[in-house]
């Protein structure tokens, strides 16, 4: 996150502000936005939904300070990698390194650009994920190779990220803070919205009755194992 210098090292280019927005936007990815529907479906209750989200809320503030406290003890550059390497060894943050050019990184960055090609097509029917322009020729059984509108729309934005990354720390900061900007902004809509819009008493009741009753299914579940081992 920081360019070299004219003596071989690196600057620090980064504000307090600047830092907070990376650090936002590694977290909160775009998932948030998928993500909540489907737990949603398979919670059946906003209230569970709410204490899954406050359960994973409280280890990622654990996390976070761990990762300070290390931060804080090896002030170096490469983050994770340093930290492998300094408490286990060199070759587990070797390895750690290779896996995140080659696997973790490269997922997240995939990931993300599908999720976009996703919400481009709501807006743009033309993009989507049924419209070939290289029709899937099937290489196996079990795989085929095929070009769609949106995945070309995800590796095109995923070029485009690239190269604005390319152009330097200044110009990529600036994008970094437009978009993670935009995406709390968002966030923040929806929790208003979810608070203030279209609250009634009855929604209340129906959202805290179907957690008590999910609070009581395992107990009485629990009771019913019991009773048929003894």
């Amino acid at each position: 996150m920081t360019q070299p210098s004219e003596t071989g090292g690196f600057v620090r280019g980064l504000n307090l502000f600047d830092a907070t927005m990376i650090v936002i936007g590694t977290m909160i990815g775009s998932g948030i936005f998928i993500v909540s529907a489907d737990m949603a479906r398979l919670i059946n209750s906003p209230g569970w939904l709410l204490v899954a989200w406050g359960v994973t809320a409280a280890l990622t503030i654990l996390a976070a300070l761990s990762y300070g406290e290390l931060a804080a003890m090896l002030p170096e550059a490469g983050g994770v990698y340093v930290f492998l390497r300094e408490a286990y060894s060199p070759l587990w943050g070797f390895l750690y390194g290779w896996t995140l050019f080659a696997v973790i990184q490269t997922g997240t960055i995939a990931a993300v650009a599908v999720a976009f090609a996703r919400f481009l097509s709501v807006l743009v029917p033309s993009i989507s994920e049924s419209s070939y322009l290289i029709p899937p020729i099937h290489i196996s059984t079990g795989y085929a190779f095929s070009l769609s509108t949106a995945q070309l729309a995800g590796v095109a934005v995923i070029a485009l990220l690239t190269w604005t990354n390319s152009r330097g720390l200044e110009y990529g900061k600036i994008v970094q803070n437009v978009f993670t900007t935009a995406k709390v902004s968002a966030i923040a809509a929806l929790i208003l919205a979810g608070l203030f819009l279209g609250r009634s008493a009855e929604a209340i009741q129906t959202n805290f009755t179907a957690t008590v009753s999910l609070v009581a299914f395992p107990v009485s579940l629990f009771k019913t194992s019991v009773e048929y081992r003894y």
